[in-house]
């Protein structure tokens, strides 16, 4: 697993580093450590010529290229204090750091995607107005909108050391969010970690009565709780699936707008990670991400992990 690791020294950062242990991720992997400093770096100063012709570079430039050297320093201090600390969490990954002067999000970005990493692990950034609770700042955002592959939106939260695990799935019967459950299948997961498959349902839900033909969609009520019981059988291959994995996995049903239910459970459960994919079926609403899935993300008093197919990103433009 390739595991790209955006830090720049903040509480977020720092929260996201320690999320890390919390996040279920395999015991051998590789990851990079970036810190971005936001400066322009002019080339380099040829000191030559300097000696020949001493009013060829301007004193401003000189300045600004020892300044934005600082920054690049300082960023280099960043990502390799970081890099060691996530290799005494995890002792056999292969942890290397790397500072530039670039655009943070774009730089993220590219190395995502010249590396092929499977994860990007950002901070939340800023305060909203109401509640203190943190929002995505914008190369979070960004990085969340553009990248191929899954992102991680790391939040620290305080929890009793001795209470298992939580881990909130939205699902909607769509393959993204089979994706998201089978992520979580795939991590390795301390023992009694708890599983909760919250599916968000409207007056209507499309199903696929035979899993052989995807395109097949049928509709059924369920406005009525009495149709519930069919809802529920749609999800109990993915519950099998975690419980398979070692998860403890119950299946919810809620009725409502899909945003506002995900962050009510997560917040009343103390959950310590919701997982979805970028879009979905009409049963949970659309679910594209700018809608719920980034709403979420923003919005969540926990880490957030939107999970991308590895289909979905080898196509993504």
């Amino acid at each position: 697993m390739k595991i790209l690791i955006a830090y720049d020294g903040s509480e977020c950062a720092d929260a996201a580093l320690d999320d890390l242990k919390s996040a279920g991720l395999p015991k051998t992997a590789e990851a990079i450590v970036m810190s971005l400093a936001d400066v322009f770096l002019p080339p380099p100063i040829n000191e030559e010529v300097d000696n020949t012709f001493p009013m060829s570079v301007p004193a401003g430039v000189r300045r600004a290229h020892e300044r934005a050297e600082r920054k690049v320093k300082e960023a280099e201090t960043m990502a390799k204090r970081a890099s060691e600390q996530i290799k005494k969490s995890f002792p056999e990954w292969r942890v290397r750091h790397e500072a530039l002067a670039d655009s943070p999000a774009w730089a993220l970005l590219r190395t995502a995607d010249e590396w092929k990493a499977d994860l990007i692990v950002v901070g939340a950034r800023g305060h909203s107005v109401l509640g203190g609770r943190l929002i995505l700042g914008s190369v979070s955002q960004r990085v969340l909108y553009e990248a191929r592959g899954s992102v991680r939106v790391a939040r620290s939260r305080s929890r009793d050391a001795d209470s298992p695990l939580r881990l909130l799935i939205g699902v909607d019967n769509s393959t993204y969010s089979t994706a998201a459950v089978e992520a979580v299948c795939r991590r390795e997961w301390p023992s009694g970690t708890e599983v909760r498959l919250l599916a968000v349902v409207d007056t209507v839900m499309a199903i696929t009565p035979d899993p052989s033909q995807p395109l097949v969609l049928k509709w059924i009520e369920v406005g009525d709780e009495d149709n519930w019981d069919q809802v529920r059988q749609i999800f109990e291959t993915s519950a099998d699936k975690l419980r398979s994995a070692g998860l403890n996995a119950v299946i919810m049903i809620r009725r409502g707008n899909p945003t506002d239910q995900l962050l009510e459970e997560a917040e009343s459960w103390g959950a310590d990670c919701i997982f979805l994919g970028p879009k979905g079926t009409r049963g949970i609403d659309r679910l594209l991400l700018g809608s719920v899935s980034s709403a979420v993300s923003a919005r969540a008093n926990c880490s957030v992990e939107i999970v991308r197919p590895k289909s979905m990103a080898s196509t993504k433009t």
